[in-house]
């Protein structure tokens, strides 16, 4: 009932862009992003509960990469350490831009889709879950 899946990225890539083109070019209804790892040259993170985004210059670590995934849209909570070993996290944004590598392990549920739909109380984009026939 799971498919797995695994893609690496080089350096100049945008996170966040490159793991919503790779959800449309493989069709993934429904899935997850089990982990991910790698370096990266600039960040991006909303923080929690918050519109500020907080902008960091690398080099910087992954230390953990998770979230759900549907066609159009990503929700992904990254944390990242710099050279001094602080670490920082949130949610990833666009601009997230790989500095090596960054190598992604996800699964796709086939009983499931995903999709996304504003909430009013929450004032965001919330994940709707739907049994797939």
């Amino acid at each position: 009932m799971i498919t797995p899946y695994a893609t690496r990225l080089l350096k100049g890539d945008d996170l966040r862009h490159s793991l919503l083109e790779f959800i449309q070019l493989k069709k993934i209804q429904s899935g997850s992003l089990l982990t991910g790892v790698g370096c990266l040259s600039q960040a991006k993170i909303r923080l929690a509960n918050e519109q500020k985004i907080l902008h960091l210059d690398g080099p910087l670590e992954i230390i953990s990469l998770s979230g759900t995934l549907t066609p159009k849209h990503v929700h992904i909570h990254i944390s990242v350490a710099d050279g001094e070993g602080r670490v920082y996290g949130g949610h990833l944004v666009p601009g997230c831009i790989v500095s090596y590598t960054a190598e992604l392990c996800m699964i796709e549920y086939n009983n499931l889709n995903f999709e996304c739909e504003y909430d009013y109380q929450t004032g965001f984009d919330e994940l709707v879950i739907l049994k797939r026939n």
